[in-house]
């Protein structure tokens, strides 16, 4: 993994240009690095970076802010790899859990989080613009290793 800085904002911009369309410019990047608890993990060999995931840890919780793997990166392991290595950095600042906000029609994503011991917590109503997309809320406990229940989303019966 890669740490990212301020001077990986424009890199990182371009990367989440193929990722989304409503992608964040290089000045946002370059703030959002600037403010307290955030980090940045990228993958790739070298400086050749195939995605990034950027967080933020602060007071016991830590936040995915965006998580983006290059097109022709994609269906490899890239997403899995960073948001473990996400999670494990939040933890060693101190965060007991980690939250995110996922578009509810994006069947990818869901599953890459899921799969990751993320459950729903809430749901934000028209959250993506302009298509006013939901968004469901997920949280994962960064002190609970999952379980096959917990993976799947269901409430335990124990």
């Amino acid at each position: 993994m890669i740490i990212c800085r301020a001077s990986d904002a424009g890199t990182l911009a371009a990367i989440h240009r193929q990722a989304f369309d409503d992608s964040w410019g290089e000045d946002a990047f370059a703030q959002l690095l600037a403010a307290a608890g955030v980090f940045a993990l990228a993958a790739g060999a070298g400086r050749a970076i195939e995605g990034f995931i950027l967080c933020r840890a602060i007071a016991g919780e830590a936040e995915v802010l965006t998580l983006a793997v290059a097109p022709a990166h994609r269906r490899g392991g890239v997403a899995t790899e960073l948001l473990q290595a996400a999670m494990a950095t939040a933890q060693r600042s101190g965060a007991e859990a980690m939250f995110l906000e996922v578009a509810a029609d994006n069947a990818a994503a869901l599953a890459l989080y899921r799969g990751a011991g993320f459950t729903q917590a809430g749901l934000r109503r028209g959250y993506y613009a302009p298509a006013g997309t939901d968004a469901f809320v997920l949280r994962r406990d960064l002190n609970r290793p999952p379980d096959a229940d917990y993976v799947s989303g269901e409430p335990r019966s124990d």
